[in-house]
């Protein structure tokens, strides 16, 4: 654990005592602040009292003695109304943080002479591919034989990584719910992965997402930025921190083109990496080959990726040797099994229509099981993208609307146990079953991990049978 940097008598509300604001709380205990800690469920707060935390309830806080409002990632700040807590710590004046804001700070006040290398932290934001991104990192440095710690939206809790190394890095994955609050970013590279619509309503619309992600980069100043480039706002992000046109503290990535005449650049051609500086090629290497980091959204986050670690230092051809031993992550276009001739990927992750598109590019002959808790989406974009899909298998609780938008033989199955039974049924050797869902699965599961891992638990019953 990390301890919180000066906080010692320091008074804190603590709101959110989940995974993080637990790791929030203790950190600040043993930096020495006062804590008192809420939470709406009851089962977390008789958690933290276990714990030895004291907690207490809204109407019993005295904000007149309250320095900070620590709030955790699922608590609204602004939209679509704040939390009847943040709503009171704003009528008092009272400051409002999170976990990675007091991260930040803590390391910024840290005592760096005691390093020969000073450590350096890599933060990893962005619509989709923030977790592939962020672990490929992790990855690349840990086949490098370089201390590094992976946290965030990602794996633990800030406060739960170890003490820092000389010369670590750490790496952490970041969601708009975290950056729009942190009071303090400093990372010494930043990655914007893409942008889509997402979390609309928590944002107050595509604009307050945007400015949310891109705190990240305007509030630290960031040693380099990798931008995704293949949307507007990533376009309008590079162009606004760049100071001239071949500013290489930017460095641009894509997936869809070739951009040869900036700075510095990495972008994905025909299934091949090229990096290019001042107008000039110095690596380029094949991507095919890398089974678990198939399609166009995995060759953009290796791209984000391979810019990171290159900023490090890390040599061209040792990314490649650590690409051919990186077996992907749980949920996002992972391979489970192959029975009879049939191909079965979980992309539970897949939750906005735009990372369910990817997906549905990526394989040929797919019968496609999707649905669940819709979000403020146009479904019907998914019809660009389905000429390869036999037919769907709808899940979840907006299963009807689900399928009157879309422009294919479709079948409502409510269940994922019927789904993936019925789905299995009708395939045929050289298909593709593929979970990509393009809505939230919070009206059946308690997250897009428990969804893919029931996904998995049924293809694991079709071998048993």
């Amino acid at each position: 654990m990390i301890p919180a940097q000066n906080v010692k008598n320091a008074s804190y509300v603590v709101l959110g005592v989940g995974r993080s604001g637990l790791s929030a709380a203790a950190a600040l205990k043993a930096g020495g602040a006062k804590i008192w800690c809420l939470d709406d469920n009851i089962n977390n707060l008789k958690k933290a009292e276990s714990l030895g935390f004291i907690c207490t309830v809204p109407d019993k806080i005295n904000w007149d003695i309250i320095d900070v409002l620590l709030v955790s990632p699922g608590v609204p700040h602004h939209y679509p109304r704040p939390h009847v807590v943040v709503a009171e710590a704003i009528k008092n004046g009272v400051a409002i943080d999170n976990d990675i804001g007091l991260f930040f700070k803590s390391m910024g006040s840290a005592d760096w002479s005691k390093y020969d290398a000073i450590p350096k932290i890599v933060s990893v934001t962005g619509s989709n591919g923030k977790s592939t991104t962020s672990a490929l990192i992790h990855h690349i440095l840990q086949c490098e034989n370089r201390p590094s710690q992976l946290a965030g939206n990602i794996g633990k809790g800030v406060f739960d990584l170890e003490p820092l190394t000389d010369g670590e890095t750490i790496i952490l994955e970041l969601s708009s719910y975290q950056t729009e609050v942190a009071n303090s970013l400093t990372p010494d590279v930043a990655v914007f992965t893409n942008f889509t619509p997402d979390h609309l309503d928590r944002h107050g619309g595509i604009g307050g997402y945007f400015a949310a992600k891109k705190r990240l980069f305007v509030s630290g100043c960031p040693d380099r930025s990798v931008i995704g480039v293949d949307e507007f706002e990533g376009q309008l992000l590079a162009q606004e921190l760049a100071d001239h046109l071949h500013d290489d503290r930017i460095i641009r990535v894509s997936s869809s083109r070739r951009i040869t005449n900036l700075g510095w650049t990495v972008f994905a051609n025909k299934g091949f990496l090229s990096e290019y500086r001042k107008g000039k090629q110095v690596a380029s290497f094949d991507l095919r080959k890398y089974s678990a980091l198939q399609g166009s959204h995995n060759h953009q986050n290796v791209c984000a990726a391979y810019a990171a670690v290159r900023t490090l230092g890390v040599g061209p051809n040792s990314v490649k040797k650590a690409l051919a031993s990186f077996n992907g992550l749980s949920h996002r276009s992972q391979l489970v099994a192959e029975i009879g001739g049939v191909v079965f990927i979980n992309d539970s992750k897949a939750t906005n229509v735009d990372s369910a598109m990817k997906a549905l590019e990526t394989f040929s002959q797919v019968r496609w099981i999707c649905g669940g808790q819709q979000k403020e989406e146009d479904i019907s974009r998914l019809n660009n993208v389905l000429g390869n899909v036999k037919k769907a298998y709808i899940i979840g609780a907006d299963s009807v609307n689900f399928s009157s938008q879309i422009s294919c033989d479709f079948e409502i199955c409510n269940t994922m146990e019927r789904a993936v039974k019925t789905a299995f049924e009708e395939a045929k050797e050289g298909e593709t079953i593929l979970l990509a869902p393009a809505a939230a699965s919070f009206d059946q599961f308690s997250s897009f991990e428990e969804r893919g891992e029931a996904f998995v638990s049924e293809i694991k019953n079709l071998i048993l049978q």
